[in-house]
């Protein structure tokens, strides 16, 4: 007894060994880039200068071809009220054709995707509609509405239609098969799933038609301004009426004001997916 008491005693005691020392680790630093920084705005920069030069080249060389942009801008310094007028007169028919376009789609959308009936029914007749050259129906919808904004608002909703339809129907069934057996093992009706599942998981779908069809409402406008009869206003007009008379100057001059509408549209859209969106990956990437 007295040895093993004697060998527990002489034995090496151990030691708890030491806590080690964590160091925290780095943050990461955001990549976030404001739009002030020059790696957002200076490659679209110098690429605009490019083609500044590239039009100013030819310009030199081909007048008949493209005018100088001084020619342009004093255009448009000109007769900014001209311009504003007959902006504002595309504008709205762009406005309106997209609200009947797009919000006639939105609710077709909603039909079809709780009524696989209507669903197999009217798909085929959007496809044909989809196909059909819109100036060829131009004519038509004159004489069946007259010479006012009507026929094109109508062209522009035809334009802008399919688009909206083909990606809420899509975003609308796009909900992933465990959050529907949630629902269901929660008795969830219809409308529930509908509105607390289909649409919250179809509305990434429904920006990303609206960021195609909103530019487009414009191209729309304008086409309806070239083949509809008796059209007085717009910046269609304008350049139709410009070019009959060699006047590329205004021509140019009313494309700029197009396309500054068109971004502009644009980016009043992905303002608000930003918004509207904070919650989804994809806006969380993008902020990343």
């Amino acid at each position: 007894m007295s040895e093993s008491i004697e060998m527990t005693a002489k034995a090496p005691v151990r030691s708890a060994p030491a806590p080690r020392r964590t160091t925290p680790a780095p943050r990461r630093r955001s990549t976030r880039r404001g739009p002030l920084h020059p790696a957002t705005w200076a490659p679209t920069t110098v690429l605009v200068l490019i083609l500044g030069l590239i039009w100013s080249a030819i310009a030199a060389e081909h007048p008949y071809i493209l005018p100088e942009l001084s020619e342009v801008g004093l255009a448009l310094v000109d007769r900014p009220e001209v311009f504003l007028t007959n902006a504002w007169t595309t504008l709205s028919i762009a406005l309106a054709g997209v609200a009947c376009g797009a919000g006639t789609a939105f609710v077709l959308a909603l039909v079809m995707s709780e009524v696989p009936v209507v669903r197999r029914a009217l798909m085929p007749l959007a496809v044909v509609l989809n196909v059909t050259p819109v100036v060829a129906l131009a004519p038509g919808l004159v004489l069946a509405f007259g010479f006012g904004m009507t026929p094109k608002v109508v062209v522009t909703a035809i334009i802008t239609f399919f688009p909206v339809l083909i990606n809420v129907t899509t975003g609308l069934r796009a909900v992933p098969p465990s959050v529907l057996h949630v629902f269901e093992t929660l008795h969830a009706s219809r409308t529930e799933v509908l509105w607390r599942a289909r649409i919250l998981y179809g509305l990434p779908y429904t920006f990303a038609a609206l960021r195609v069809v909103m530019p487009l409402s414009i191209v729309g406008a304008v086409v309806a301004e070239f083949v509809a009869a008796g059209s007085t206003g717009g910046l269609g007009t304008m350049i139709r009426n410009a070019a009959s008379t060699a006047r590329l100057e205004s021509v140019y001059a009313a494309i700029a004001c197009l396309a500054a509408m068109g971004v502009l549209m644009l980016a009043l859209v992905t303002a608000v997916e930003r918004r509207v969106l904070f919650w989804h990956e994809s806006q969380r990437r993008a902020s990343t």
